[in-house]
């Protein structure tokens, strides 16, 4: 088990930060299922707050493990409807940054809430929606729509799958601690471009 968390880790640190596709005159990018599917992974400040999303639902337990993941999603279909519509929202990447960061210090710190979990996955979610459809420079947005909601799903499920090990390995949440920890000082670091 301890391999597996450890190359959980590295695999995901090993992504580029903010590797989004190209957008504007001249950007070429698939409209594809599988292309919407993969595009999660193209940048760690995705991944950390997928993955993260899921490990705290999985703290608090219940329905909460799939309430905050799909409400996460569901948001996240509004946020893309909204930008491939053209309506702009402020701040997408910071917020994007900032999910990082705060669903990290809530794993780390807190005892989780259900509503708070709820909340912030629908505030975060429209983010990332958005940020996705305004990447999709003119292609098909269903199949990429689609795609990128299975990708982020699978995300969500890989958190939850990572919190359920480690805290049968370690028998207590304190691994989750360190990792919420990490997890929020790896936001800091994305948010000042280290």
């Amino acid at each position: 088990m301890r391999r597996f968390v450890l190359a959980t880790i590295f695999g995901l640190a090993s992504a580029p930060a903010f590797a989004h596709a190209p957008t504007g005159a001249g950007a070429t990018f698939g409209a594809s299922f599988m292309s919407g599917a993969l595009h999660p992974l193209n940048g760690l400040d995705h991944i950390l707050a997928m993955v993260a999303v899921g490990i705290f639902a999985a703290m608090i337990g219940g329905r909460a493990i799939f309430a905050i993941p799909a409400s996460f999603i569901g948001a996240m279909v509004i946020g893309f409807v909204l930008a491939t519509a053209g309506l702009s929202l402020p701040m997408v990447e910071p917020m994007i940054v900032a999910s990082v960061i705060v669903f990290g210090l809530l794993i780390a710190a807190t005892t989780p809430s259900s509503a708070i979990g709820m909340g912030l996955a629908l505030l975060f979610g429209l983010f990332h929606g958005h940020a996705h459809g305004a990447e999709l420079a003119g292609a098909t947005a269903t199949a990429f729509g689609a795609g990128f909601m299975v990708g982020t799903a699978l995300l969500h499920a890989a958190g939850i799958a990572l919190a359920v090990g480690l805290e049968k390995m370690a028998s207590n949440r304190a691994i989750l601690r360190v990792v919420g920890g990490a997890t929020a000082l790896a936001g800091v670091a994305i948010g000042f471009g280290f």
